[in-house]
Order: C-alpha cells, then sequence, then structure tokens
C-alpha cells in the first residue's frame, strides 16, 4: 500500500494474516508440549507493540525525526565496544563481524544470538543500532536480555577494507550467507534472531525468502525495509526534498564509500568494476538513482545476473516486497507512516501467517524519537519484547542445525555441503577492538 501518513498517536496498524502460524512454546517441567498462534503470542508478550507512538511537540513529523537521527550529535549515547573478526572470502573480499559483549566469557554456547544488518553504507556505530544493541547485551540482572550479537559489515562499510574487486549491491544476499556460515559454525548451538535496519532489511528478507527451510535464522525483525525499490525511488524522485535532499544524501553517502576504495576496486582497469568506476567519477550530481544507475545495476554481482538493462530493472530484482509469501520463520515488519525514504509498504503481509506487519503514526526514517535525548525511542520495547520471545519463550533449533552442514574444506574455507563452491570464509587479520562511538569520515548515518 502506499503511505499517505496518520496522525500521531494513533496506535499502530498491525496486520496479522487470517490464519497465524502455529508456534511450539518452550515448556517447564511441568508443562506438556504446546503450541500457540503468532497472534496470540504477539499479543500476549509483545504489548509495547500496540503502544502509540507519542514524541515530543517539536519532533512531530516524519522529515524531523529522519533529520534529527542523521544530524543529531548522539554518537555518545548507548555506548559500547566490539571485537571484531575479519572473514576472507573464496573470492578475495572481505567481511569484518563486530561481536558484543566484548567479554563473553559468562555466557552459555547456547545463548540465542541477535545478528544484525545495518542501513545503507552504515555499521555497528549507528545509534539506530546502539539503541536496541545495548539492552540485547546488558545482563539480566541488569535489566537486559543477557544475549551475544553480532553485526556483519557490508564490504567497504564500517571500516572494513576492500580487498578484491567487488563491491556490495542492493539486495545480494552472499556476503550475509557466508556471514552466517561463520557464526553457526563458532557458536552452533546458539539460535540466530535476525535484526535488519533498512537497506539491511531488504538483504535479511531476501535472504530468509531464498532459504526456506534452509535458513539459518530462527526469526526475524526488519525496520523500515525499503520493500519496492523502484516504487520507492520514483516517489523519492517526485518531489522536491525527496531528491534534493534525501536522494542527494544517500547517493553521496555510496560515492564516498567508493571513493575510499577506489584504488582496490581499480586493481584491474579491465573489469567490468572498473571501467564502470570511471564514468562514475564524472557525474555531476550525484544521487542514489544515479549511483545505481552507473554503477550498482552495471557491476552490483557477478553475471550472467548482472548488468541489468535498467536502472529499474535492477532495483526490480533486488527488492523484497515479493519475497513476504515465501518466509518461513515468524517475521516482524515495522515501518513509519510518515518516512519520508519509503513510501511503499506492502501492509497485507502476502497473507504469510510467519508475517506480522506494523505501521506506526509516525517516526520518519529510522527515527522513532520519544523525545531529543536520544536515549528514548518507541521501537525499543517492542523489539526487546520480540527477541526475547524468540529467544526464550518458543522452540527454535540452533543455526548450526537449521541450515546446510557446515564442511572445512582442505584449501581452509568454510563452506555449506551441497552449496556454492564459490562461497566460504576463513578467519584473517585485522579486527581487534572497535569502537562503536565512533563513525566513519564522509558518511551519514542513514
Amino acid at each position: 500500500m502506499g503511505i499517505l501518513g496518520c496522525s500521531t498517536s494513533a496506535p499502530p496498524l498491525i496486520h496479522f494474516a487470517p490464519k497465524t502460524a502455529q508456534i511450539p512454546l518452550k515448556k517447564s517441567n511441568t508443562q506438556e508440549e504446546s503450541s500457540d498462534s503468532l497472534r496470540n503470542l504477539v499479543q500476549d508478550k509483545c504489548p509495547s507493540l500496540f503502544t502509540p507512538f507519542e514524541p515530543t511537540w517539536w519532533l512531530n513529523n516524519g522529515h524531523i525525526q529522519t533529520t534529527y537521527s542523521v544530524f543529531a550529535d548522539i554518537s555518545q549515547v548507548d555506548s559500547v565496544w566490539y571485537r571484531r573478526q575479519n572473514l576472507r572470502l573464496v573470492d578475495g573480499g572481505t567481511l569484518g563481524l563486530d561481536f558484543a559483549p566484548i567479554d563473553d566469557s559468562a555466557l552459555r554456547d547456547d545463548t540465542p544470538i541477535v545478528v544484525i544488518l545495518h542501513g545503507l553504507t552504515g555499521g555497528s556505530y549507528e545509534p539506530y543500532i546502539k539503541s536496541i544493541l545495548t539492552h540485547v547485551i546488558k545482563p539480566v540482572d541488569k535489566g537486559g536480555l543477557g544475549y551475544r550479537a553480532v553485526i556483519p559489515h557490508s564490504r567497504g562499510c564500517g571500516g572494513v577494507p576492500i580487498t578484491s574487486t567487488k563491491f556490495y549491491s542492493a539486495g545480494g544476499t552472499d556476503d550475509f550467507r557466508q556471514a552466517l556460515i561463520y557464526i553457526s559454525h563458532r557458536y552452533p548451538r546458539a539460535i540466530l534472531l535476525g535484526l535488519g535496519f533498512s537497506l539491511g532489511s531488504n538483504i535479511m528478507t531476501r535472504y530468509i525468502a531464498q532459504e526456506g527451510e534452509k535458513c539459518r535464522l530462527s526469526s526475524a525483525c526488519v525496520l523500515a525495509n525499503p520493500w519496492d525499490l523502484a516504487a520507492n525511488s520514483d516517489i523519492l524522485s517526485g518531489t522536491i526534498i525527496g531528491r534534493n535532499v534525501y536522494n542527494n544524501a544517500l547517493g553521496t553517502n555510496l560515492m564516498n564509500v567508493a571513493k575510499q576504495h577506489h584504488k582496490a576496486l581499480m586493481a584491474d582497469r579491465s573489469l567490468p568494476i572498473a571501467k564502470a568506476l570511471e564514468p562514475l567519477m564524472s557525474v555531476a550530481q550525484m544521487t542514489l538513482t544515479n549511483f545505481d544507475k552507473v554503477f550498482l545495476s552495471q557491476v552490483g554481482g557477478p553475471p550472467p545476473q548482472f548488468p541489468y538493462a535498467t536502472v529499474n530493472e535492477y532495483y526490480n530484482a533486488m527488492s523484497s516486497h515479493e519475497c513476504v509469501g515465501g518466509i518461513t520463520i515468524p517475521y516482524l515488519a515495522i515501518n513509519s507512516a510518515d518516512d519520508p525514504v519509503v513510501q511503499y509498504v506492502p501492509m497485507h503481509g502476502a497473507g504469510n501467517g510467519f508475517a506480522v506487519m506494523v505501521l506506526t503514526s509516525g517516526g520518519g526514517h529510522l527515527g522513532w524519537f520519544n523525545d531529543s535525548s536520544g536515549k528514548d525511542r518507541w521501537t525499543t520495547k517492542p523489539v526487546l519484547e520480540w527477541l526475547q520471545l524468540m529467544g526464550e519463550g518458543v522452540v527454535c533449533q540452533a543455526g548450526g542445525e537449521r541450515g546446510h552442514k557446515i564442511i572445512l574444506w582442505e584449501d581452509g574455507f568454510l563452506r555449506n555441503e551441497g552449496g556454492n563452491d564459490d562461497l566460504g570464509c576463513m578467519e584473517c587479520e585485522g579486527g581487534g577492538l572497535i569502537n562503536g562511538n565512533a563513525g566513519v569520515e564522509g558518511v551519514c548515518n542513514v
């Protein structure tokens, strides 16, 4: 559905399928095996999801919420440090996985892990991530969930080096797939709970649908998913502020990442990615649409899928709005009615009994600030309630049990048994302690 907006203080619109999935419940010593519908579980265990979003008076529209999220100095709110593990991929690329807490020696090996995907050009330093993550990793006796968390970074993002002639795309799932191989191998007894933000939500949704019953995540919660990239791009380009503010900011972010890693991407000038990078540098006004048209739609992945004839063909191929029907795990999607970046949301949920679709009256794009402190976001409580429900209340298989069997090959790479031989990972140099309270120069928090 297209979004025209709702009045702030109105309760969220929440859509369940007519018949929601039956979810098996964990039992105590005195209980027999039982199950309940996803609708009943959410209504009972996630009460904050049904409360109105009521921001302070001057944060009362989507543009202000979004702008505040980008430009407010709230980097020191929800302070956190990470321990980074770099992974070398079969294609020579590098992924950076930021784990928290940095000292997890007191946690059991079957402690749930929240696997988080950041937004476009983002990283583990993003305030919208930390607003939830700090409560996820806080010990139970201090009011937190007491879980582990890990943020896999897109290539070149969050200070992760680009070590191959490959970038990332709006909907490519292979890097996330490889990160999950490593996480499941390292913690084979832990259940993996997905949490995505913006573009990371799009990638996570596509992965879940592609993997089906082999999905290593046992549940997912996605915030501000852009869903239909073509439709939302058209809407964004159709307004003055969309064209001149948001489209420019997103395109500039991507351009800054490409410039930062220019030498690595141009290492072999005979390759398509190097040839596409040269005209990119000459684009006068760098918008998200222009970046995607000139660069990502051409070299955002390997042939034969790439290149695409038009940017809209690329957007259609990379979108997740048609993936909802293929989801087979409990799935919560939260969007805002006044999000200036995302104006199309498939609230019908494709009739999927595993999907819960939520539309708040306000919140902008990755804002949802109740006040100007940066500490209080509407989304924090319902997301934590969902994670606790899925981490402790229902029966889930661990990530190492849900997916393909993981094999250590003679070349040292971990791969899925019977999977694509070109996909695999191994630990490599780099990493160490990462300050989650400092961003990356030249990149705004969107």
